[in-house]
């Protein structure tokens, strides 16, 4: 029995700002949930807009497919959904979107050091690997040829 808050496929897409073949996507992967009308025409519940939501926005800061699964999966479908156990949910990422967040500042403030270095000094980049110990020797490509043991205090 379709319900006036259901959506059609069209409808989701349109409303989630995304293609259909994104919500066929996310179907497939088990992000979202859709049931078959007697006429066997896909219909979603306006709910699943907030899980398209959260997915792309996961998506776009470079959380994987199966931690948003994950999340998604502990949200119940079947009822209203409080702020606290979206939050609840979502405290697994507070580490890994405290660390991007300083990623992303850093490249941010950084960035402009870049200009014209060509990445002659690893010695002093400040995004990619300042203590790197080899750019002691100088700007450019090296080949470590010392003896086992200087090598191991590398």
């Amino acid at each position: 029995m379709v319900k006036i808050s259901d959506l059609s496929v069209g409808e989701m897409a349109k409303r989630a700002g995304v293609p259909v073949s994104t919500l066929h996507f996310y179907e497939a992967e088990g992000l979202i949930e859709s049931w078959r009308t007697s006429a066997n025409h896909r219909r979603y519940d306006r709910r699943e807009l907030r899980r398209v939501a959260i997915t792309r926005i996961a998506q776009s800061v470079g959380v994987p497919l199966s931690d948003i699964k994950e999340v998604l999966d502990s949200i119940p479908r079947t009822k209203a959904v409080s702020a606290r156990t979206w939050s609840k949910a979502a405290a697994p990422w507070q580490a890994l979107l405290e660390e991007r967040i300083e990623l992303m500042t850093r490249l941010r403030d950084q960035m402009g050091y870049c200009i014209g270095c060509g990445c002659l000094s690893l010695e002093t980049c400040p995004l990619y690997n300042g203590a790197d110990r080899l750019g002691e020797n100088g700007p450019g490509a090296r080949r470590w040829v010392g003896s086992s043991e200087e090598k191991a205090e590398i």
